[in-house]
């Protein structure tokens, strides 16, 4: 009994022992299978690592190569952008060093330019002639008409411009045929000789050291085309203030006005100066220029002088072509017929001089020439145009040889002999040789 309890017992025993070896065994199975998850699971691990390693570096790579091509990008920016504020601030710091000196050089150009400013004073001395009580005192009449001028001048200047500098110089330049000029002042009573306009002249010329009256001689032109050019050089010039400009007797200075018309600025730098009356064409360009008159100082009639073997008078003419240019003519008493002028009425009457008689009688002529009841020639109205008489005066034909064909001053003219006119530059030429009567 004992022997089979012990025997049951033992069954049991080695029936659990089975039974733990069992469950051992489904443990250690378990346990491997469990294992081989692990180390599945452990390579699926690693994949994964590495393919997101593999995807991170990837990722950073192309971050980086971005980072790093934008940097690039920035850097190329950013030296460009210093290069260009290098460049820009070297081209300012040039620039002002050139507008310093630019300033520096207009401050020294406009101190050049106001520096020995003046006032021009051309005249022609055929036609604007001084007072006869002047011309007969000889030198110490010209030393008194360029005293008397440079203070009419100055007085003129001052008032139309007060800000001009005390300092400013008068030049003065006259020219004309001084022994044509002395011979009509002689015969019309103006001076005791001929020679004492050329006394007047040294006079007014060594009175002052700007003051100059040029003896151009006798030749047609001469006088009309000095003024021209001078007038030409100094129009544009900065240190000349004013030009004023004495030419009332000679309608040819119209043409050279006319040019300046447009240019405004210029129109108020130039005054005319005016002696006799304002000739036809002149007087329309009153308007637009100014123009000023020194009392007492010019004769404001022009000169007729009577030779005593004629009924006729005979008028010198005053203009580049002779001395001076003829006036209407009036019946009066007095020696000439613009008595009405102070001037004329101031003159002594020489003893080789006559007067005009009442009523002249119209002269005739074999030619068929019209002539007025003085019996002076009137010539018959030309049509020309303006700017071919323009210039055919610029060729500068004389009128003497080609009108008259036979020019006292031969090969010694100032004048063109050989140019051959056109037939309606012939007819202009008539019109031209009008302008400046001989």
């Amino acid at each position: 009994m004992t022997d089979d309890s012990s025997n049951q017992a033992l069954r049991e025993r080695f029936e659990l022992l089975q039974g733990a070896e069992h469950h051992k065994n489904a443990l250690i199975e378990v346990g491997r299978q469990c294992t081989q998850g692990l180390r599945y699971l452990e390579h699926q691990w690693i994949a994964l690592s590495a393919l997101l390693s593999s995807y991170i570096l990837d990722s950073c790579t192309r971050v980086v190569v971005e980072l790093l091509h934008r940097l690039d990008t920035v850097t190329q920016q950013y030296q460009r952008e210093r290069l260009d504020h290098a460049r820009e601030s070297h081209f300012n710091r040039d620039v002002q060093l050139r507008e310093l000196q630019l300033q520096e050089e207009l401050r020294r150009t406009k101190a050049i330019m106001e520096r020995d400013p003046f006032i021009l004073v051309l005249i022609d001395g055929d036609g604007m002639i001084f007072d006869e009580q002047l011309l007969q005192k000889g030198e110490q009449g010209g030393k008194e008409a360029a005293g008397l001028l440079w203070g009419s001048v100055r007085d003129y200047v001052t008032r139309r411009d007060p800000e001009l500098p005390s300092d400013v110089k008068i030049v003065t330049r006259i020219y004309a045929n001084s022994k044509g000029l002395g011979e009509v002042c002689y015969k019309a009573g103006l001076v005791d000789k001929p020679s004492m306009v050329d006394e007047f002249a040294r006079g007014f010329t060594g009175s002052k050291q700007l003051f100059d009256y040029i003896d151009v001689g006798s030749g047609k032109d001469r006088a009309d085309d000095k003024l021209t050019e001078i007038f030409k050089l100094h129009l544009y010039d900065c240190h000349c203030r004013q030009i004023i400009f004495g030419c009332s007797h000679d309608n040819g200075y119209a043409r050279l006005l006319e040019e300046l018309l447009a240019d405004k600025p210029i129109i108020q730098r130039i005054t005319l100066l005016e002696g006799v009356p304002f000739e036809k064409e002149l007087a329309i360009l009153k308007n637009t220029y100014d123009t000023t008159k020194f009392n007492t100082l010019f004769r404001t009639a022009k000169i007729n002088v009577y030779h005593p073997q004629q009924q006729t008078p005979q008028t010198y003419y005053q203009p580049a072509a002779a001395i001076a240019r003829t006036i209407s003519n009036t019946n009066t008493s007095s020696l000439s017929p613009m008595a009405s002028s102070w001037a004329s009425t101031a003159m002594t009457v020489p003893a080789h001089v006559a007067s005009p008689p009442p009523t002249p009688k119209p002269a005739s002529s074999s030619l068929g020439i019209p002539r007025n009841r003085y019996g002076q020639r009137v010539d018959p109205i030309l049509n020309y145009d303006k700017n071919e008489v323009n210039r055919v005066k610029k060729i500068h034909m004389c009128n003497v040889h080609y009108l008259r064909g036979d020019c006292p001053y031969g090969d010694d003219c100032s004048h063109d002999h050989g140019y051959k006119p056109t037939k309606n530059e012939f007819t202009t030429l008539k019109y031209v040789a009008r302008m400046t009567p001989c």
